[in-house]
């Protein structure tokens, strides 16, 4: 099994493109066709982490924060950074970071702390945007079927809970095929009428290229004429945080207590009680802040996120609570998640789940 088979399995899971444009997720080092001899999942990468990869076998590193986030002009060893990856190099360890490409899809991070604490029906707080374009293709109607199933297989026609949607109206189309042409219906230098079924199916834009291929592959036409359009919907598989709502709703006190059971967290940074019951529940993991304004207007009575500053708890304008988890402990669950995705996709290979605690930060 090589590093591409790997990584393969999570893109199709949660594709690059969904990442944010600062960020840095994919193969970060090593080669894609390089054998792999054992995987080890962390949150981070740091130098105990290497030494556990190293004395395991693992020749190949999963993590969820990028050990390259910013640029490298050098390999001087002249910041952490630098250090680990040279570490990495030297003993051939391969490093792919699975950041926030995890974070906005639907079924990623956010959504394992969803089930984690029971949360049901729940939505993208944030969804993404610019995301989603529609295909229209034109072919003789006695062939549309295999056209049309073709494009639900390469990924378009999902909107929601629903598949295999498009829309189809028949019409007449023209052509007049040259010399050079090889014309499936129709003859040479004569104009020719063909009554066609138009298929309209949206896909996410990042299956663009997929799409297209199998298009040309099925449609019977040696020239096939289709158009893209970006459409500015909102994605529904696609975005910052979730928000869902629990089975009955909990006073603050007692959800508080069960989110530091559920975390195994000692302490909870946040805003002063309300004295509202907690119903609708707003998830972002990681650094949240950007999404109080959303988690307050979808209405949700608490928004679970980390690395908030002193002003951020005033944005709560006691319209909900407000908690700071911690950023690790928030995450910690990716190594498990990750692992999930993969074992199911590779039942016999021994992936290996980081025992390291990278977690900087400590409560006395």
């Amino acid at each position: 099994m090589t590093i591409n088979d790997v990584t393969r399995v999570l893109e199709q899971y949660s594709p690059l493109e969904f990442q944010e444009e600062y960020d840095n997720s994919g193969l970060l080092i090593g080669k894609p066709d390089t054998q792999i001899s054992g995987v080890l999942i962390s949150v981070d990468i740091t130098d105990e982490v290497l030494d556990e990869a190293i004395q395991n076998n693992c020749n190949f590193v999963i993590s969820h924060h990028p050990l390259i986030f910013k640029g490298l002009k050098r390999l001087v060893g002249e910041n952490a950074t630098q250090e680990l990856a040279v570490k990495a190099i030297r003993n051939n360890i391969a490093i792919y970071a699975m950041h926030t490409n995890l974070d906005n899809s639907v079924n990623g991070l956010n959504s394992r702390v969803c089930d984690l604490l029971g949360l049901k029906n729940c939505r993208i707080l944030s969804p993404g945007k610019g995301l989603i374009s529609k295909l229209v293709t034109f072919c003789p109607v006695d062939h549309a079927d295999r056209v049309r199933q073709a494009l639900f297989e390469a990924g378009a026609g999902h909107i929601g809970n629903y598949d295999c949607c498009s829309y189809n109206i028949t019409g007449q189309g023209s052509f007049r095929a040259s010399d050079k042409a090889n014309p499936f219906v129709g003859e040479k230098n004569v104009l020719h009428f063909e009554t066609e079924s138009r298929i309209e199916v949206i896909f996410p834009r990042f299956l663009e290229h997929r799409l297209i291929a199998s298009l040309l592959e099925n449609h019977p036409y040696e020239e096939v004429a289709y158009d893209i359009y970006p459409l500015s919907n909102f994605a529904g598989f696609a975005g910052s945080g979730l928000i869902g709502k629990l089975d009955e709703a909990m006073t603050e006190e007692q959800f508080l207590e069960e989110v530091k059971r559920k975390f195994e967290i000692p302490v909870i940074r946040h805003t002063e009680l309300t004295g509202k019951p907690i119903f609708r529940v707003a998830i972002c993991t990681g650094s949240g802040s950007f999404l109080i304004a959303e988690a307050k207007k979808s209405g949700a009575d608490a928004f679970l996120t980390a690395d908030l500053k002193y002003h951020d708890f005033f944005d709560a304008d006691e319209q909900l609570l407000l908690a700071d988890i911690g950023h690790y402990e928030s995450e910690r669950f990716v190594k498990d998640l990750i692992y999930d995705i993969l074992i199911k996709k590779f039942p016999t290979f021994a992936f290996l789940i980081s025992k390291t605690n990278t977690n900087p930060v400590y409560y006395y």
